[in-house]
Protein backbone atom coordinates (compact mmCIF):
# COMPACT_ATOMS: atom_id res chain seq x y z
CA UNK A 1 0.00 0.00 0.00
CA UNK A 2 2.38 2.49 -1.22
CA UNK A 3 -0.31 5.29 -1.13
CA UNK A 4 0.02 5.00 3.48
CA UNK A 5 3.94 4.86 3.30
CA UNK A 6 5.05 8.23 5.07
CA UNK A 7 7.11 9.04 2.58
CA UNK A 8 4.39 9.81 0.07
CA UNK A 9 2.38 12.07 2.22
CA UNK A 10 2.40 16.11 2.30
CA UNK A 11 2.47 16.63 6.48
CA UNK A 12 0.08 19.09 8.01
CA UNK A 13 -0.90 20.17 11.09
CA UNK A 14 -4.32 19.25 11.78
CA UNK A 15 -6.52 19.69 15.09
CA UNK A 16 -8.10 17.02 16.14
CA UNK A 17 -11.42 16.91 18.51
CA UNK A 18 -12.67 13.07 19.36
CA UNK A 19 -15.47 11.82 21.35
CA UNK A 20 -14.78 9.78 24.15
CA UNK A 21 -15.94 6.34 23.27
CA UNK A 22 -15.38 2.66 24.17
CA UNK A 23 -15.93 -0.41 21.19
CA UNK A 24 -16.05 -3.67 21.93
CA UNK A 25 -17.35 -6.50 20.16
CA UNK A 26 -17.33 -10.56 19.80
CA UNK A 27 -16.99 -12.23 16.62
CA UNK A 28 -17.85 -16.03 16.19
CA UNK A 29 -15.55 -17.47 14.00
CA UNK A 30 -16.53 -21.01 13.26
CA UNK A 31 -19.17 -20.78 10.35
CA UNK A 32 -15.98 -18.02 9.32
CA UNK A 33 -13.25 -20.89 9.58
CA UNK A 34 -15.79 -23.75 8.37
CA UNK A 35 -15.99 -21.84 5.49
CA UNK A 36 -12.63 -21.48 4.72
CA UNK A 37 -11.93 -25.44 4.85
CA UNK A 38 -11.22 -25.63 8.56
CA UNK A 39 -13.95 -28.45 8.84
CA UNK A 40 -12.12 -31.62 10.70
CA UNK A 41 -11.41 -29.53 13.96
CA UNK A 42 -14.80 -29.13 14.79
CA UNK A 43 -15.99 -32.67 14.01
CA UNK A 44 -15.35 -35.01 16.89
CA UNK A 45 -15.08 -38.18 14.56
CA UNK A 46 -12.11 -36.08 12.85
CA UNK A 47 -9.88 -33.90 15.04
CA UNK A 48 -6.79 -34.74 15.60
CA UNK A 49 -4.80 -32.77 18.21
CA UNK A 50 -3.13 -35.60 19.85
CA UNK A 51 0.16 -33.94 19.25
CA UNK A 52 -0.60 -31.13 21.16
CA UNK A 53 -2.34 -32.99 23.98
CA UNK A 54 -0.18 -35.37 25.43
CA UNK A 55 -2.81 -38.25 24.05
CA UNK A 56 -5.97 -37.16 25.51
CA UNK A 57 -9.23 -36.37 23.20
CA UNK A 58 -9.98 -32.87 21.84
CA UNK A 59 -12.23 -30.86 19.43
CA UNK A 60 -12.73 -27.42 18.83
CA UNK A 61 -15.96 -25.82 20.20
CA UNK A 62 -15.64 -22.48 19.28
CA UNK A 63 -13.55 -19.89 17.78
CA UNK A 64 -13.89 -16.29 19.10
CA UNK A 65 -12.66 -12.86 18.62
CA UNK A 66 -12.76 -9.95 20.63
CA UNK A 67 -11.73 -6.69 19.97
CA UNK A 68 -11.44 -3.83 22.50
CA UNK A 69 -10.73 -0.10 22.12
CA UNK A 70 -10.98 2.59 24.34
CA UNK A 71 -10.14 6.23 23.62
CA UNK A 72 -10.70 8.85 26.51
CA UNK A 73 -8.09 11.22 28.00
CA UNK A 74 -5.83 9.34 29.49
CA UNK A 75 -5.32 8.04 25.73
CA UNK A 76 -4.79 12.05 24.60
CA UNK A 77 -2.43 12.85 27.30
CA UNK A 78 -0.25 9.43 26.74
CA UNK A 79 0.19 10.80 23.29
CA UNK A 80 1.20 14.17 24.11
CA UNK A 81 4.47 15.52 22.99
CA UNK A 82 6.47 19.07 23.77
CA UNK A 83 7.63 20.97 20.93
CA UNK A 84 8.39 23.67 19.67
CA UNK A 85 6.57 25.58 16.54
CA UNK A 86 8.71 27.70 13.64
CA UNK A 87 6.98 29.22 10.63
CA UNK A 88 7.92 30.34 7.41
CA UNK A 89 6.44 33.46 6.07
CA UNK A 90 3.91 31.84 4.51
CA UNK A 91 2.48 30.33 7.36
CA UNK A 92 -0.78 27.93 6.77
CA UNK A 93 -3.25 27.72 9.94
CA UNK A 94 -4.06 24.35 10.71
CA UNK A 95 -7.12 22.23 9.42
CA UNK A 96 -9.93 21.34 11.62
CA UNK A 97 -11.49 18.01 12.53
CA UNK A 98 -14.37 17.41 14.78
CA UNK A 99 -15.14 13.71 14.84
CA UNK A 100 -19.16 14.74 15.90
CA UNK A 101 -20.37 12.48 12.80
CA UNK A 102 -19.97 8.89 12.15
CA UNK A 103 -16.02 7.72 10.93
CA UNK A 104 -13.58 5.17 10.39
CA UNK A 105 -10.79 4.59 12.59
CA UNK A 106 -7.47 2.91 11.92
CA UNK A 107 -4.36 1.40 14.67
CA UNK A 108 -1.55 1.01 12.17
CA UNK A 109 1.97 0.19 13.17
CA UNK A 110 3.94 2.53 11.36
CA UNK A 111 7.56 0.60 11.01
CA UNK A 112 5.47 -2.10 9.02
CA UNK A 113 2.64 -0.12 7.69
CA UNK A 114 0.64 -3.03 8.36
CA UNK A 115 -2.98 -2.16 9.80
CA UNK A 116 -3.65 -3.48 13.37
CA UNK A 117 -7.14 -2.36 13.85
CA UNK A 118 -9.75 -1.35 11.64
CA UNK A 119 -13.01 0.35 13.37
CA UNK A 120 -16.34 2.78 13.08
CA UNK A 121 -18.01 4.45 15.52
CA UNK A 122 -21.37 5.67 14.55
CA UNK A 123 -22.76 7.93 17.11
CA UNK A 124 -21.08 10.38 18.40
CA UNK A 125 -23.07 12.31 21.33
Amino acid sequence: MEWTHPDKVERCEVVVKLPRFKLEETYDLNEVLSSMGMVDAFDQTKCDFSGETCGRRLRCFRFSHKAFVDVNEEGTEAAAATYEKMFFLCYRPPSFFTADHPFLFFIRHNPTLSVLFAGRFCCPE
